[in-house]
């Protein structure tokens, strides 16, 4: 049974905008009423322009903790007192710890969220090569966590040289074994790169249901020369959860293909999050997963 909530309630929250359609409060409330805890999570809808004045407020009103989804990861970087190492060197935080003495920690738990399906089972992937779709925000994350898997080559597609290009000067003095990767219609460049992958990310927002465009959940990143040039065993991952499976993982599948979602790394990244808010290690994954699918279901 959840605990009433009462006066002394703690908060912890999601900063955001949007933020109506997150898993996070489902799942986190899961785990805080698993683990006994007298908190609530609470999704905030944050326009940019109250951001500073929200996350100063939530400070002053001994806020356990934040996640920060878009479009906040870069600029609420600027608001913390101090940022993680992996942090800092993103340019992006998705978590705000509070300090003693004041302030925030700012840090970033995507890469461990992206990381964990794929060291599930005692997997190894030093020195193998991985394609990333897409250049975005999503794609840095990715390519950190690729870095501390120990990828031997990653390569980078995206369709706009100029941000391909800026994306690479960011990141290529953390990450040398990154490439750039033309992603042009006509261009057999990456059919060629996805035939030899051995993973594959989508970090594109292409095949997303959107409520707005019922047909966008049909899009596939790949065209069909590209999909046909995926060698069975190869795995895909897709950053998106809506639908599941996604165009893109349900041909890959077909064509032999290991897939993920995007699910997964909202739960562990989420999970992590937890761990660092309340100092505890018995953050209940399972009840958070199980949480996460039901509100999706629906």
């Amino acid at each position: 049974m959840a605990l009433p909530i009462s006066a002394h309630t703690a908060l912890v929250g999601l900063l955001g905008d949007p933020v109506r359609h997150s898993l996070s409060p489902a799942m986190q409330n899961a785990a805080l009423q698993a683990m006994g805890l007298d908190w609530v999570f609470l999704a905030l809808p944050t326009p940019a322009a109250e951001l500073t004045t929200v996350v100063r407020a939530l400070e002053a009103m001994n806020c356990r903790g934040l996640n920060v989804t878009i479009p906040h990861k870069q600029s609420v970087a600027g608001l913390a007192r101090e940022l993680s190492p992996l942090a800092e060197r993103l340019g992006a935080v998705n978590v705000l710890v509070p300090m003693a003495g004041g302030g925030w920690h700012g840090t970033n738990t995507d890469v461990e969220g992206f990381c964990a399906p794929l060291r599930r089972g005692g997997a190894t992937w030093g020195g193998k090569q991985a394609v990333v779709l897409g250049c975005g925000g999503s794609a840095r994350a990715v390519v950190a966590g690729l870095v501390e898997l120990g990828f031997g080559s990653i390569q980078l597609a995206g369709r706009r040289s100029e941000a391909l290009q800026a994306f690479l000067q960011d990141c290529q003095a953390w990450a040398p074994q990154l490439q750039a990767l033309s992603w042009a219609s006509d261009s057999p460049e990456l059919a060629q790169a996805l035939a030899a992958a051995d993973l594959v990310v989508n970090t594109t927002p292409v095949g997303m249901a959107s409520a707005s465009q019922p047909d966008a959940a049909l899009a596939c990143p790949l065209a069909e020369a590209e999909l046909a040039a995926l060698q069975p065993g190869c795995c895909v991952y897709d950053i998106i959860y809506t639908p599941r499976p996604t165009a893109l993982l349900q041909r890959a599948s077909a064509l032999g293909c290991r897939s993920l979602d995007g699910l997964e790394m909202l739960v562990e990244q989420g999970a992590a999050a937890l761990r660092l808010w309340s100092g505890r290690n018995d953050v209940p994954v399972e009840v958070m997963r199980a949480a996460a699918e039901a509100a999706l279901a629906a």
